[in-house]
């Protein structure tokens, strides 16, 4: 029994999707760049395969489709056809209507027919495409290779897999900074190596989470907006079929890329390719994406950890279960371990480039078919389950008090020297006095599980009766917490919230979790 790697195929849940081609499709699973692609596994080992599907967002599934690649191999024959004409090539515009009339209406029953006679998934679609053009039959794919079409959708839906990101990312960076700013004085413990250390402030460790999605958000946009096309270039990269076409016309040649190149919303083309663009990309790609994966982790892992001190906790739906056995596990620990996957494939792009021999390697095809869309569906489950998670976490102030009181007569002891030396007392003698009651206090809390009374035994001592009326005011705990209201407010206003400001239209979309 097969399972395939992701919920369904497109055509059995998107309407956008052409009916009827269940069993024609999955013979071409293999050759598509798919999120919903087809791949024969045994049923145990694949229990979780559904994960992607069911998780991530329909925009995201339609991106790397079946139905969106076909449809954008149209429009790129299309605007080679069209950019031809404009050059000289006897292109009719009767032929580039007839193209234009059925960009969308794609036989996937015929071309996966075609597919299984030809063995070659572009000249199958090139054929089922002038079956409903047969005037423009003669000029489709004209003077192009497969990496035309291929290299060149798979560019597209990076970039626009890109901006389907950066609006999700925005919107958790805007949920996190509306908790920091709340909660930018309220103390808490602060940790190193999770031990107790100085106080921190909710909002400042919440800016500490943010600063990383920030790169992130920056990150994002630079390898999007570094993204180039790979335009008309060839069998080998050379634009020797093209320079045919032109009959030797280098300045044709040039400005058919460059025509191409800006019908498909790009800037600028490579100026150098082999017959793919370099797989550079493709690791600079997934490199700014397993960066946000680890950005994820961290925060999704210090949440459980504050989760389990009862000082923070999640959204948790009022019927949910997280677990059988356990009952409040909850999405973090979901957001982990898909971000654990994210970061786990970078080593495909890097492998995959890496082994690229001379002009190109064949043996990239399959491995980038599921790379590429898996990082791109993985990192959008994940931000969805993120948003959805700072929308709604709950602070408990009461228990967060109780840890700091817990451990702050050992913090404070400081203080209490110093205060005693402003009274006229012995540095070195208060600190002896006071090492000895907090090993005291120590094997009370360590040995017998009992409370801190350290403060206790300082107000006991006739030693420290020059300072029992400072002690509340040296034991406060926002006198602990150094800049970190400033520094939120800094942050936030300087570093934060411009750089919302391009995703200000998209900051009241709400996400609803398939539990």
């Amino acid at each position: 029994m097969g399972s395939s790697l992701g919920a369904q195929h497109p055509q059995s849940s998107d309407p956008r999707i052409a009916p009827g081609v269940k069993s024609e499709i999955k013979q071409m699973g293999d050759l598509t760049l798919n999120t919903r692609f087809t791949i024969v596994v045994s049923a145990p080992t694949m229990a979780g395969a559904g994960e992607l599907s069911s998780y991530a967002s329909e925009e995201m599934h339609y991106n790397f489709s079946d139905k969106k690649k076909f449809i954008t191999w149209r429009k790129l024959w299309i605007f080679l056809a069209k950019a031809e004409k404009a050059l000289g090539l006897p292109i009719t515009d009767a032929q580039i209507a007839e193209m234009e009339s059925h960009a969308e209406d794609i036989d996937f029953a015929m071309a996966a027919e075609e597919e299984r006679k030809l063995r070659h998934d572009v000249m199958a679609h090139v054929h089922t495409f002038a079956h409903c053009c047969p005037t423009a039959a003669p000029i489709i794919h004209l003077g192009a290779t497969s990496c035309y079409v291929g290299d060149n959708t798979d560019l597209i839906a990076l970039r626009d897999g890109f901006n389907i990101l950066l609006p999700k990312l925005a919107r958790v960076i805007d949920r996190l900074a509306n908790f920091a700013e709340e909660y930018a004085d309220l103390p808490t413990l602060g940790f190193t190596h999770f031990q107790p250390a100085q106080l921190t402030t909710v909002g400042k460790r919440a800016c500490l989470w943010l600063q990383d999605l920030v790169m992130d958000v920056r990150n994002l946009e630079r390898a999007r907006d570094d993204l180039r096309f790979r335009g008309v270039k060839g069998t080998t990269g050379t634009q020797a079929s093209f320079l045919q076409l032109f009959q030797g016309d280098h300045d044709k040649v040039e400005e058919l890329d460059k025509m191409v190149t800006e019908m498909a919303g790009f800037k600028k083309a490579y100026l150098v390719t082999g017959q793919t663009y370099s797989r550079k990309v493709d690791v600079d790609c997934l490199a700014t994406l397993t960066r946000l994966g680890a950005s994820v982790h961290k925060i999704c892992t210090d949440i459980c950890l504050l989760a389990n001190l009862k000082e923070i906790e999640e959204p948790f739906e009022k019927e949910q279960i997280g677990s059988s056995a356990m009952p409040y596990k909850m999405h973090a620990e979901r957001s982990c371990s898909l971000a654990r996957h994210l970061i786990a494939l970078m080593a495909d792009p890097l492998q995959t480039a890496s082994g690229q021999w001379l002009e190109r390697t064949l043996d990239d095809s399959a491995n980038r078919r599921i790379s590429l869309p898996e990082s791109f569906l993985t990192a959008d489950i994940i931000l969805s389950t993120l948003q959805n998670i700072t929308e709604g976490l709950v602070v408990y102030p009461k228990v967060i008090e109780r840890h700091i009181h817990h451990e702050l007569p050992f913090m404070a002891t400081e203080n209490n020297i110093m205060a005693i030396v402003k009274a006229g007392g012995n540095r070195q003698e208060c600190h002896e006095k006071i090492r000895v009651l907090s090993q005291e206090a120590a094997a009370v809390v360590k040995q017998e599980g009992g409370d801190n009374d350290l403060l206790v035994r300082i107000q006991r001592d006739p030693y420290f009766a020059p300072i029992l009326g400072q002690l509340d005011a040296l034991l406060d705990p926002k006198t602990f917490i150094g800049r970190a209201p400033q520094q939120v407010k800094t942050f936030l206003a300087e570093e934060v919230r411009p750089l919302l400001e391009p995703y200000k239209a998209n900051m009241d979309v709400k996400v609803e979790l398939v539990l």
